[in-house]
């Protein structure tokens, strides 16, 4: 396999081109992509991952293809959009070899399917190894969830667990990475169907993805609708490995749960009076605290109640 500086760009793209499936409408292979008409409104994002902050010890090329992609989509899916497509500027080093390369857009590409969209174009560069993604997905004619429109008096709740991705990568690092299941640190799963059920229920009063922890984004929602939150430590969903990492490493549940992103989870809330209407969506979450009139997010850990810190993800 040669490497890339030995390839070229355009035989580069030819053999991706190969990999990646084919878009409806005008993908990659002119100077832009052709979309056909998106029903409802158009939600676009744009994240980037690298090598030096999101490659860790024992990850593939095709789990990091798969995460550049997870951290776009997680972002539409906070919003309740219906992903549609990505576009991908790749920068790789020279010297890496090809396959590593396809196997990058591979597990883009596998990660959009997963979720209905497609690669509708990119570029590619000589770089330190990174890949840039633009998201464009759709409501469909639901509103959007926002950051703000918290009040006091909403409940908070969060989708699935909290802290696996974060007892992922400490596992990995050390000797009980047998003992701990990488899943949620290497293939990430945005929360696009809770996301868009959210949307559709009109019940939500804001919303945000937990890419970097649940503290970064309560703080987030706090600051958007000038608003205070009380979490119930004990209310949190506890992720898988949390306690094993916990107790074979000495390192805070709260550390993991709180702190840590990578758990693409979706932190929102909404009024007292439509929790009904939401567990019968059927999507799984957990109610953690409630919404107050305060200006920072605080955690209850028994009789302690302290305002979150700042994250470390």
């Amino acid at each position: 396999m040669v490497s890339l500086n030995e390839l070229g760009e355009r035989e580069l793209i030819a053999n991706v081109l190969n990999i990646i499936r084919r878009p409806p409408g005008l993908g990659p292979c002119d100077d832009s992509a052709l979309i056909p008409p998106i029903c409802g409104d158009v939600v676009a994002c744009i994240d980037s991952v690298s090598f030096e902050r999101h490659f860790p010890k024992g990850m593939t090329y095709a789990e990091f293809g798969w995460t550049a992609a997870t951290v776009n989509i997680s972002d539409l899916a906070s919003m309740g959009a219906e992903p549609i497509g990505l576009l991908a500027a790749v920068m790789m080093p020279g010297d890496l070899d090809e396959k590593s390369l396809y196997d990058i857009m591979a597990g883009m590409d596998r990660c959009a399917e997963t979720f209905g969209a497609y690669i509708y174009g990119g570029d590619t560069k000589p770089g330190c190894g990174a890949v840039s993604c633009t998201a464009i997905g759709s409501l469909r004619g639901r509103r959007p969830m926002l950051r703000s429109g918290a009040r006091p008096g909403d409940l908070v709740a969060v989708t699935g667990s909290l802290g696996s991705a974060a007892a992922g990568f400490f596992a990995s690092e050390t000797s009980i990475s047998d003992s701990v299941s990488l899943s949620s640190l290497m293939t990430p799963v945005p929360r696009v169907d809770e996301g868009i059920l959210l949307s559709a229920s009109g019940a939500v009063t804001s919303c945000i993805d937990l890419s970097d922890g649940l503290a970064d984004g309560a703080r987030s929602i706090c600051s958007a609708s000038s608003v205070g939150m009380d979490i119930q430590m004990e209310f949190l969903p506890e992720g898988k490995g949390v306690d094993t990492v916990s107790s074979g490493l000495g390192i805070a549940k709260e550390e993991m749960m709180l702190y840590w992103g990578g758990d693409y989870e979706l932190l929102f809330t909404f009024g007292r009076d439509r929790v009904d209407a939401l567990y019968d969506l059927g999507a799984e979450f957990s109610v953690v605290g409630r919404v107050t009139d305060e200006n920072a997010p605080y955690i209850i850990c028994g009789n302690k109640r302290t305002v979150m810190g700042n994250g470390r993800y």
